[in-house]
């Protein structure tokens, strides 16, 4: 039988955890902590994502079905020295195999996780943008993290409420807006608070980080085009969901 060239990939790409603690951030998002069973080498750049293994890639049901196997989670923190890994979902309402697992993920739970991809990461930059949702804050918080407290910083978090704020580091400040129960697909909660930032002329000095529901982020980032001026190079966008598909990283 011919050799599956996944084995290789496996191998070389993916490592053995276990869950070491959970608990909630707010009460639509959970913190998973992850502690690999050896040396964690791979390359890190804060706003990273790693794929968390649901379903084997490389069993009958994973070769069948590749969409459902792996979810992606954004790391909020990483210490490379005791081999974690903390990551944040954000419980929304759905069924998929992600949901599933993050709600009732618990401590002891053993995990199969892929190097960190992705290129959602600061740039250098003279200030710097964030606009998101709830979905965006976990890429956001290592983001802000390893900025230089000089760094000049502005932006939106967008959340159902105040009780769902999700908690950023410090000492840099995204201002808060609210749905207050409507969608956050196409959020005119959320574009209209960016239509308000009083942000500098981004010339190719600024550099911005959109990232959330997918209308969303066009939404942001059309209107930072069109309206202040803006190089399409100097936006990033991430694009986390979109209602009705699934596996969208």
């Amino acid at each position: 039988m011919a050799r599956n060239p996944l084995h290789g990939l496996v191998s070389k790409y993916a490592v053995d955890a276990t869950v070491a603690e959970v608990g909630q951030v707010t009460p639509t998002m959970k913190r998973i902590r992850l502690v690999a069973g050896a040396p964690i080498e791979f390359p890190y750049a804060p706003g990273q994502h790693v794929r968390v293994q649901i379903n084997d890639p490389l069993s009958m049901y994973g070769l069948l079905h590749p969409l459902e196997t792996l979810r992606t989670y954004t790391i909020w923190d990483f210490d490379r020295e005791a081999r974690s890994l903390e990551l944040r979902a954000h419980l929304y309402d759905g069924d998929g195999i992600g949901l599933t697992w993050a709600r009732g993920v618990q401590a002891g739970d053993p995990v199969t996780f892929w190097w960190p991809k992705g290129d959602f990461f600061v740039r250098d930059a003279g200030f710097h943008v964030f606009v998101g949702e709830e979905t965006a804050s976990v890429a956001f918080g290592p983001m802000l993290r390893s900025l230089d407290e000089s760094a000049r910083v502005y932006g939106v978090v967008e959340s159902d409420d105040a009780d769902n704020d999700p908690p950023l580091p410090g000492p840099h400040r995204l201002h808060r807006v609210h749905r207050e129960g409507a969608s956050a697909a196409s959020s005119t909660v959320m574009l209209d608070a960016v239509t308000r930032l009083d942000l500098p002329e981004p010339g190719d000095t600024g550099a911005a980080y959109v990232a959330g529901e997918a209308r969303t982020c066009q939404l942001v980032r059309d209107h930072l085009v069109r309206d202040r001026g803006w190089p399409r190079k100097s936006i990033k966008v991430k694009p986390f969901w979109a209602p009705g598909k699934r596996g969208l990283h």
